[in-house]
């Protein structure tokens, strides 16, 4: 399957949108009896009301989550490409985008973080702009309002203004305006959401919008390791792509390089932002299945022996399918 997809041949996405619900043949062989999804924050819900949470039947909700899902994975796939992050143009970005967007349960269905995976693509997008253009401030400007909509529909997502930061020292000299930009873009949008709850006699609302900030990242964590045993391939490919982007890391192009060390932080941020969100959910981790992608990618794009990566593959399917049935 591996190979197929290392090429742009047109019947590849009739191949992935099959395999994108042969990816979620477990929520709808067998449903849950409900599932309620939240679009908004509490506090995005008080000036912005779209009442979907009961408008889909759980079979909807499925159906629907991987549509969308397809839809991002065939915009995250232009993104990649269009980036030249692979060695040539390919659909694998997408393939590994589908996979990994079906690890768990709780991945198969609506979410807030679906949503924003939407806008973490889009931002991807101008970040790898940034070093090919003479000048970053709209860009930053753009990123920084995109962040800002990402937080009013999940308030995790606030992280990603630390991207702002992260990928201005990776491929520009200071610049203090670059390094503002991002920041007014982002408090543009909320300038909007204070005046609104001013004009409501609701600023305190307001305040409590930022309390999450100032929660402590815990200490001790409470895991049941056999819910995360679908994680070991992944983790083997992880390593594989590591070790692989090592040995070419001096032979590829500077801003590629860049690029990658870029969406590793992206990864890693993504993960550790979990701790804002009292009622964390599993679901949070979609955010990481955009930047986790492209090193997946970049690993199958650039592997040798076939008989051992399309092996690896058809393992992480199984283990994939296995453990959501079970």
């Amino acid at each position: 399957m591996i190979n197929q997809f290392r090429n742009l041949n047109p019947i590849n996405l009739l191949l992935l949108f099959a395999y994108t619900f042969f990816m979620r043949m477990a929520i709808f062989a067998d449903p849950p009896e409900h599932l309620n999804f939240e679009f908004l924050e509490p506090y995005t819900k008080f000036f912005i009301q779209i009442p979907v949470q009961n408008t889909f039947s759980p079979i909807g909700n499925a159906f629907f989550a991987a549509i969308i899902i397809y839809i991002q994975a065939i915009l995250f796939n232009r993104v990649v490409n269009n980036h030249g992050l692979l060695n040539k143009p390919n659909f694998l970005p997408a393939l590994l985008y589908v996979t990994a967007a079906g690890l768990f349960m709780p991945f198969l269905v609506l979410s807030p973080t679906l949503i924003c995976n939407f806008l973490l693509i889009w931002i991807m997008d101008k970040l790898l702009k940034v070093g090919k253009s003479p000048n970053a401030l709209m860009i930053m400007f753009d990123i920084g309002m995109l962040i800002a909509i990402g937080t009013l529909i999940y308030f995790p997502f606030i992280v990603m203004l630390a991207m702002i930061w992260f990928t201005l020292l990776l491929y520009r000299s200071f610049n203090g305006k670059e390094w503002i930009a991002g920041l007014v873009g982002f408090l543009t949008i909320f300038f909007f959401v204070w005046v609104f709850y001013y004009w409501n006699d609701s600023l305190s609302m307001f305040y409590k919008i930022w309390l999450p900030l100032g929660n402590k990242f815990p200490s001790v964590f409470k895991i049941n390791y056999n819910d995360y045993l679908v994680l070991v391939p992944v983790l083997v490919m992880m390593v594989l792509a590591i070790i692989q982007l090592r040995e070419n890391f001096f032979r590829s192009f500077i801003s590629t390089r860049k690029a990658f060390q870029m969406l590793f932080i992206m990864f890693v941020v993504a993960i550790l932002s979990f701790y804002m969100k009292p009622d964390f959910r599993l679901y949070h981790f979609l955010l990481c299945v955009p930047p986790g992608s492209v090193l997946l990618a970049y690993y199958f794009s650039n592997a040798k022996k076939r008989w051992f990566y399309e092996s690896l593959f058809l393992i992480l399917v199984f283990a994939i399918q296995y453990f959501l049935f079970v």
